[in-house]
């Protein structure tokens, strides 16, 4: 199974985001199998409960991989695993996503709040909005956007309102510390939604792992380029496989 990578998408856009880099993964490497698992739609926003869904879901000794949201739930998701997880890769995801004491480098809370206000009142013009802000960066942020939202499941307004207040409490610096085996966290420099200087707060706390910035990057850069950043990926696995 170590040949074996299963990605998970992040909010409320679906896995249609991840699809060009899974394609471009399975192009660069023919014996590499690459899965997008959905997130589950739950009603609950318990860390224990959508791990427990994706747990039951996702074969073990397989690496984990996520972007945004998708990118947290896969560093808990290889925290609990522990040896029985091959490896973990995130793209654009901050350990906290809001922003607190201890994580400064994150949304700040009143943002995220009127957000959340917003997403209670109108799930669609949330996402609309949501979809400009992962685009804000890239040199085609409108036509980006429109590609995100276009792809975004019909979602049950619960479960996006669980998503987002999961999102709020998570904080993975636990998990990111506790998991032995190899990281790889990949950051866009004009990122939006994550402050690029998440990077180096993170590069700070877990120095021995590979750190990655995208200098001229949104928060979809897996979606403005899927090639360079499935070169990236492609690399660091290798490494990983001549260790």
């Amino acid at each position: 199974m170590r040949n074996r990578l299963i990605l998970l998408p992040g909010w409320g856009l679906g896995v249609s985001p991840l699809e060009p880099l899974a394609a471009a993964l399975r192009g660069l490497d023919e014996h590499l199998q690459v899965e997008i698992e959905p997130l589950p739609e739950l009603d609950s926003a318990d860390l224990e409960d959508w791990l427990d869904e994706l747990d039951a879901r996702i074969p073990q000794e397989v690496w984990l991989g996520g972007w945004s949201l998708g990118g947290m739930l896969a560093s808990e998701l290889a925290a609990r695993r522990g040896e029985a997880c091959c490896g973990l890769l995130t793209l654009a995801s901050n350990p906290a996503f809001v922003a607190h004491e201890q994580w400064p480098n994150a949304m700040p809370g009143e943002t995220f709040d009127a957000f959340l206000a917003g997403c209670q009142a109108d799930p669609r013009t949330t996402l609309k909005r949501f979809s400009l802000l992962c685009a804000q960066g890239s040199p085609d942020p409108r036509g980006l956007s429109r590609l995100l939202l276009a792809g975004a499941p019909a979602t049950a307004p619960a479960a996006l309102m669980a998503g987002l207040e999961l999102l709020a409490q998570l904080d993975t610096r636990q998990a990111l510390l506790g998991f032995r085996g190899p990281q790889f966290h990949l950051f866009g420099g004009q990122d939006a939604l994550v402050p690029a200087e998440a990077a180096g707060a993170l590069f700070a706390l877990l120095p021995d792992i590979e750190i990655g910035l995208i200098e001229q990057a949104s928060h979809a850069f897996l979606l403005e380029d899927p090639h360079g950043v499935a070169g990236a990926i492609q690399a660091f696995l290798h490494e990983c496989a001549d260790d």
